[in-house]
């Protein structure tokens, strides 16, 4: 007689199939990441195709009062994203073991590109002296530092993850490095990236299991050492008295000026905006309108509906990493993407809050959309290892090297009858 058919309870299941296979490359969907991690290509490629148009909108009236192409700042931009996007799709590919082994140089290099600014390769912008130009090609070395603090700081902490309970493994050498960069940053008199960098300190502690005690201890000596730095600068403490007066009309002249025109750009958008690249307050009346405060005039030109869209592409950034990042039980895949997406949303709040007259103007550029080359290459290499790090088809995952091949177990056969 023919063999029985297995019971229902024998049978193993089919597993179902992921809907959008084939249609990504590999890296980017997966079969248990399939859905979420094209979101975060989609939004992270849309934020930055609206950075392009603004800073195009934002750019061209000085560019053309300046004597140069109009054209000038959003071609440079471009080809910068670009750039960005080639390196985004090649760390997505990379292993996460490759990652890893990418943390010391990015840390060495970012150090040395560090103290080259107080060189004569450094280059002074704005009274902040965080530049690099040699042969007229410029680069800001303090954003990829950010990026590189972040990997290496959850390779040191993955790799003593059994000894975080002891405060001394827990903040060595985790905070030396961080103060060092954060230090040489202050140097250069940029308050901003200072307190982002900071920032990711502490969300690489938190992320990486540290005691709360020891990230309070060390949060109280990272606020102390914001006021002292506000406190000692003149032109930081003359910006903080015109956060809490703004509006007044003795400071609508002085360090007020750029944060009440701001103001008067958003107010000016109502709900839909005044059109694209039709915007009052881009001609001269707000400095650095296609930088950092590039969000006023994406205000004023697309209104609150474009405001509420980039805050909600954001939202969704922020919600698909952190998604994805579920699915891994890997640390230091775990530390990079929460350190890394922190990073991200956290400064663009800061941005956004600060344009908007919630917060002092501190300078920090909208990530994906403010003008700035390394800014946006930084920004999406750290994408690209998120997309890494939290990939789960990978052969070749640190938990099973050494360990042989996991087999599943055989399924018993049923006893066949004649």
């Amino acid at each position: 007689m023919a063999a029985a058919r297995k019971p229902l309870a024998l049978r193993t299941p089919r597993k179902p199939r992921n809907p959008l296979a084939g249609r990504f490359p590999r890296w980017l969907a997966d079969e248990s990441g399939g859905r979420t991690r094209p979101v975060i290509f989609a939004v992270v490629l849309t934020l930055a195709g609206i950075g392009l148009v603004e800073v195009a909108s934002a750019s061209s009236v000085e560019s053309v009062a300046a004597g140069i192409n109009p054209y000038d700042l959003p071609l440079k931009q471009g080809l910068w994203t670009l750039a960005g996007v080639v390196i985004m799709f090649v760390l997505a590919g990379l292993p996460v073991r490759h990652i890893r082994k990418l943390a010391w140089p990015m840390l060495i290099l970012s150090l040395i590109g560090l103290g080259l600014v107080f060189t004569p390769l450094g280059m002074t912008v704005n009274g902040n002296r965080n530049w690099l130009n040699a042969g007229g090609f410029t680069a800001q070395p303090s954003e990829f530092a950010k990026l590189a603090l972040i990997v290496w700081g959850a390779a040191v902490l993955s790799r003593k993850e059994a000894l975080l309970r002891q405060w001394k493994h827990a903040v060595v050498p985790l905070l030396p490095a961080g103060a060092v960069i954060a230090a040489l940053v202050a140097l250069g008199h940029d308050l901003g990236t200072t307190l982002i960098i900071m920032m990711i300190i502490a969300a690489t502690l938190f992320y990486g299991g540290v005691p709360m005690k020891v990230l309070g201890v060390a949060g109280g000596i990272g606020a102390g050492a914001a006021l002292v730095l506000a406190a000692t600068s003149g032109n930081r403490m003359g910006r903080i008295f015109s956060w809490l007066g703004m509006g007044s009309t003795e400071d609508s002249q002085g360090l007020g000026y750029q944060a009440l025109n701001g103001q008067y750009a958003l107010a000016s958008g109502g709900w839909f905006g005044v059109g694209l690249g039709q915007s009052r307050e881009k001609w001269n009346w707000i400095p650095e309108a296609h930088n950092d405060f590039i969000f006023t005039i994406l205000g004023e030109e697309l209104g609150l509906a474009g405001t509420l869209l980039v805050l909600g592409l954001f939202a969704i950034l922020a919600v698909a990493v952190f998604k994805t990042i579920t699915r891994t039980e890997d640390t230091f895949a775990r530390i990079v993407s929460c350190g890394i997406i922190t990073w991200i949303i956290g400064q663009a709040i800061i941005n956004i809050a600060m344009v908007s007259g919630l917060l002092p103007v501190i300078g920090v550029p909208l990530p994906f959309i403010s003008y700035g080359g390394s800014a946006m290459v930084s920004s999406l290499a750290g994408i690209g290892m998120i997309l890494a790090v939290t990939r789960t088809n990978q052969s070749d995952r640190p938990s099973l090297r050494g360990r042989g091949t996991i087999r599943k177990p055989p399924v018993p056969e049923p006893a066949r009858t004649s």
